[in-house]
Parts: structure tokens; C-alpha cells; sequence
């Protein structure tokens, strides 16, 4: 299968060297990969065109926007700078952070999934982290049918269905939703260990809190369920304040009448499948 990977990077120095080596090293190569160049104020550019200048297939696009790492617009719009450097001639297409390592067969297994799935649409392995003694564990801060915004891959004729990434918090939640709506699946693979070599979240501030909430009402939840999904969180990170920001970052989205991502059909379908899932969990 062709595929392409678009991978962003935001003052990646630590990373991006490893992150592009995993790559290189896939036993299905990759057609193109785009490195977008986010603003950033290290040696991240340096690093970058040392491998551009030894790959003919590895892209830099440059971009200008805000220093300040914000969840959501800024990486969504970096994606997007770089998917225009792109054709349409790709099976599967990936957006990747700059600091993942991939094991070497990753997008091979990737490509039997599809294969082997009609209906496969957003595919993925899981995310390891290390812990204060190094060791590489499992972190997975949402149920198992998730794949991590960090290491997405999308079938073409799903990115397309789902009008490709949306520009705003929590599009890594909305585009599973909306997979499931235009009949897509969300497959994932636990045999894919990913190693992620920065803490999830490390560098969120606190008006990101107030963005998750601001990001349930916007993909037309409803109160209840961003009740249900802001303890959710509060509870998996042992942070009761995660909860009420959460909800005041919804009521304030609320309050400001901000315009939704999901059509109301497309927000009937989630509110069910959402009401699905957390009574499947209960009994």
C-alpha cells in the first residue's frame, strides 16, 4: 500500500532524530513524509534538514504560529500545512507527533489490518510511557478502541468521509465519532508497541482542562455525559480539579453559544453510541 505521513513538530530536538530513524527503518516505507516545522526556536530545523538532505522522500514545511503548546488548532493546522504538500495517490495516511517511536513493522501490520478490515478506518497500536525507574508501561487514558492523536492512521476513504481532521480541541475524539457514524471502524493492536518519549500531557497548561470541556459540548454531548466523562478523567489521572475544570470549560462554551463541530443528526448518533458504551461498561 502507498501511504503518507505528516508528523509535527513543535521544538522537537530531544525527539525528532529517533522519531524519523523509526521511520526510515519500516519494513513498508513510506512514499512521502512531511515534516512541519511548527515555530520552533531549537535546533529542531537543524535536525530536520540533515534528513531531508539524505532523503529525497522526507519533505520540511515551515510554519509561523504561537509558541505556546496549546492542544487542539495549533497541531491540526500544522497537519493540515503539511497534507497540502501532498497528492491524492495514498491508501492510508498518518499523522504522527515528533516524539513516537514506531516498532519496525508498524505500518506493515498496519496495512494487513486494512486488508483484512473493509470497514477499517482509523487504525493504531497503544502508547507506552516511561516511569521514574524507566521501565516502558501501558498508558492508555481512554478505552482500548482508541488510537492516541499521536500516531493516527486513516484509510483514505474514511479521511475523506469525516472531512479530514477538524480544526479544534478535540479532534482526536471527534474523528472516531464520526468514523463510526459514516460506518467506519476504529481498529487498534496491541501487539504495536509505541514508545512515547514525552509524558502525556506534560505540556498542557491549566486553560487546556477548560478546552476538553469546551470540546464535549462542542461535539454536542450533552450535560450528562460531559458530567460522566469529566469525573472519567479526573478519576484515571487522580485529579479531582481535571473535573471541575472540565465542566466549567463546557459551561463556558455553553455560555458562549460557540458553534458545534457535528451536525445535530451526527450529534444524535454520538449521544446514543456515547449512552451505548457507558451502560455496556455498567452491566
Amino acid at each position: 500500500m502507498n501511504y503518507y505521513i505528516v508528523i509535527c513538530a513543535h521544538n522537537e530536538e530531544s525527539y525528532l532524530a529517533a522519531t524519523l530513524n523509526a521511520v526510515l527503518l519500516q519494513t513498508m516505507p513510506p512514499k512521502k513524509v512531511v515534516v512541519v516545522n511548527d515555530n520552533s526556536t531549537d535546533d529542531t530545523e537543524a535536525i530536520l534538514d540533515k534528513f531531508v538532505s539524505g532523503h529525497k522522500h522526507i519533505i520540511k514545511v515551515n510554519r509561523s504560529s504561537s509558541t505556546l503548546h496549546m492542544p487542539g488548532a495549533k497541531v491540526v493546522e500544522a497537519f493540515n500545512d503539511g497534507y497540502k504538500m501532498l497528492d491524492e495517490e495514498y491508501d492510508f495516511i498518518v499523522k504522527l507527533d515528533a516524539d513516537i517511536i514506531l516498532p519496525e513493522n508498524y505500518f506493515e501490520k498496519i496495512s494487513e489490518l486494512i486488508s483484512a478490515d473493509p470497514r477499517a478506518g482509523i487504525l493504531g497500536g497503544f502508547a507506552y510511557e516511561q516511569d521514574k525507574n524507566g521501565t516502558w508501561k501501558l498508558n492508555h487514558p481512554m478505552n482500548k478502541d482508541h488510537v492516541r492523536g499521536a500516531f493516527k492512521s486513516y484509510t483514505k476513504q474514511c479521511f475523506k468521509a469525516i472531512g479530514g481532521l477538524k480544526n479544534a480541541i478535540g479532534w482526536d475524539t471527534v474523528d472516531e465519532l464520526l468514523a463510526q457514524f459514516n460506518n467506519f471502524k476504529v481498529v487498534t493492536d496491541d501487539s504495536l508497541i509505541i514508545k512515547h518519549l514525552r509524558p502525556l500531557g506534560a505540556s498542557y497548561n491549566k486553560q487546556a482542562r477548560y478546552l476538553q470541556g469546551e470540546a464535549m459540548y462542542r461535539m454536542r454531548y450533552g450535560y450528562r455525559i460531559s458530567f460522566i466523562a469529566s469525573l472519567k478523567i479526573a478519576l484515571k489521572r487522580k485529579n479531582s480539579g481535571l473535573f471541575l475544570d472540565t465542566l466549567r470549560g463546557y459551561n463556558m462554551a455553553k455560555k458562549q453559544d460557540l458553534p458545534f463541530l457535528v451536525s445535530k443528526k451526527e450529534g444524535e448518533f454520538i449521544r446514543k453510541l456515547r449512552w451505548r458504551n457507558i451502560w455496556n461498561k455498567l452491566f
